[in-house]
């Protein structure tokens, strides 16, 4: 017994200082939101808007007295006068709640270049909606506002946005929509797209696409377990990509999917896919399948593209694929068995990794300090201007459900990166001063403060705001500037001349989050909005 005993005790000691010597560390920076998160967005006020559904029932969020919402049809809640979507301001991690008229389960978003937020679709009144949240100061009293002058003419239940170079939005695919259609609207409205019925199996598998918008201006579209690049102004697939081997990728067997950092000449652009439920996992209704492990790697724009493959040291559906400031990309939540839905999934990977691009195949994976919230189904992670990545959500009930082995979720975390940890603190450079608005190809000057003498590169880095929902940030980019060397301009100080991207195609118009970068570790972000 006492040798037992010595082996137990010994064995949680060894998982401990392990656990305790991984990168990253964990905060909790909201103990009860009121509503668990399906859809975040990190806005230039550095306020974070979260979302989930109308039709589920009670939140832990009151709205304001007045504020009750009507409806006839909710089988739930005829006078509804709960919260759905909140503010969080992150200056003093207060939450304010905000009010959405109709449903928004499973809905999709992208900011617009003005700053606002496009939000469209959702599921029952709000199939064909089209809302608009101007964001605020923290104090501000902004909320959601329903269009009365346009929707949707398809509905769009699963669909996903994307952000063109002229600061349109596409919108593309949904549940039995393989259409395209505009914000703003085009005069000849949706067209068909036939490539998200082709790939459509029993169980969908086509849903939320992965959309990234290429610097030749043409947008790769993956769908289930292939890929297409479609040039949206002639309506025309121009290419199909092989297909990539593992099993679907996409809604309800969903990994997840970036664009690595767009640099250099800004003519090459690299499509990562990681994770996903093997097929059957959803029809069956199998919480124990195992996931996914394995990641493909293609550069999209190279004549004769193929998939490289490499495994992650944990199979993982429901992963969410975070572009970090330094163009690592960070892989965190999601479960290891089962596949989305409610109550399909089982295992929680707790352990984040950071994929590192630059590595060697067989070598770009770093597992992290774990986490110890589960986050399932109906989580996000968003990153924010200090170089945290934000937390929330996990829902995998149909309603709200406290007392289950993977409760709803009302807690928000952050997780930072090895890069902030204290013994780097003193290479970190400040922003102490930076425009605030730059045009395609301008040149401009970037004055940076460091504790400890620059040796190398200092890099300029513009990071979008990004729709982040069922595993996929809508809208993700990194663009790393054209830098000169830093040189001294002042104690501790350094100008650095940096040249605006030079088109939409590599960077949309819109508000950025500017981080410096020295020896890969970020500044806090400084708000710059790019205008043509």
């Amino acid at each position: 017994m006492v040798s037992v005993l010595f082996i137990f005790v010994f064995t949680l000691t060894i998982a401990q200082l392990t656990h305790a010597n991984l990168p990253g560390t964990w905060e909790l920076l909201v103990s009860n939101a009121g509503i668990a998160s399906m859809h975040t967005a990190v806005t230039r006020y550095n306020t974070v808007v979260l979302l989930d559904r109308t039709n589920i029932g009670p939140s832990r969020r009151m709205l304001p007295r007045g504020h009750c919402r009507n409806d006839p049809n909710d089988v739930v809640l005829k006078r509804d006068c709960y919260a759905h979507s909140v503010v969080l301001d992150l200056n003093t991690n207060e939450i304010r709640p905000l009010m959405i008229l109709t449903d928004t389960w499973c809905s999709s978003g992208q900011f617009l270049p003005d700053g606002s937020l496009l939000h469209t679709g959702g599921d029952m009144d709000g199939l064909r909606k089209i809302r608009m949240f101007h964001p605020c100061e923290g104090d501000g009293f902004c909320d959601w506002v329903e269009l009365k002058d346009a929707e949707l003419v398809n509905g769009r239940w699963y669909a996903t946005n994307q952000i063109l170079p002229d600061g349109s939005v596409a919108i593309v695919g949904g549940r039995a929509t393989s259409t395209i259609e505009y914000y703003p609207p085009r005069r000849n409205g949706p067209v068909l797209f036939p490539f998200l019925a082709d790939v459509e199996d029993k169980q969908m598998d086509n849903l939320y696409p992965y959309v990234h918008l290429l610097p030749n201006g043409c947008l790769f579209i993956f769908a289930n377990c292939k890929a297409v690049l479609y040039d949206y102004e002639a309506n025309k697939v121009v290419r199909d990509y092989p297909p990539l081997d593992g099993g679907p990728r996409n809604y309800p067997s969903a990994g997840s999917s970036a664009m690595l950092a767009l640099q250099g000449d800004y003519s090459t652009a690299v499509i990562v896919v990681c994770g996903g439920a093997q097929y059957g996992a959803f029809i069956e209704r199998s919480t124990d399948t195992p996931a996914h492990g394995s990641c493909g790697r293609i550069v999209a724009t190279a004549p004769d593209p193929v998939w490289e493959m490499e495994d992650m040291p944990f199979g993982r559906v429901m992963g969410d694929m975070v572009m970090l400031p330094t163009g690592e990309v960070l892989i965190i939540n999601g479960a290891q068995a089962g596949t989305q839905g409610f109550e399909m999934a089982s295992n929680p990977c707790l352990y984040p990794l950071l994929y590192r691009p630059d590595q060697p195949l067989g070598l770009r994976f770093m597992t992290l300090n774990p986490g110890t919230v589960p986050r399932m189904y109906h989580s996000t992670a968003n990153l924010l201007p200090d170089g945290r990545v934000l937390i929330a959500g996990s829902n995998p009930h149909y309603f709200y459900k406290f007392k289950a082995e993977f409760p709803t979720e009302l807690r928000i975390e952050a997780f930072s990166p090895e890069y902030l940890s204290l013994d780097r603190a003193n290479i970190r450079p400040v922003i102490e001063g930076i425009p605030e608005m730059v045009r395609f190809g301008e040149r401009f000057d970037v004055s940076v403060s460091v504790s400890l003498p620059v040796v190398g590169i200092v890099e300029v880095n513009f990071g979008s705001a990004p729709f982040a929902t069922h595993s996929f940030s809508q809208g993700q980019r990194l663009v790393k500037l054209a830098v000169t060397s830093a040189f001294p301009d002042g104690d501790r100080s350094y100008k650095i001349q940096c040249t605006a991207p030079p088109n939409g195609m590599v960077a949309p118009p819109g508000y950025y989050m500017a981080f410096a970068v020295n020896q890969g570790v970020p500044s806090i972000a400084r708000w710059v909005q790019l205008v043509a």
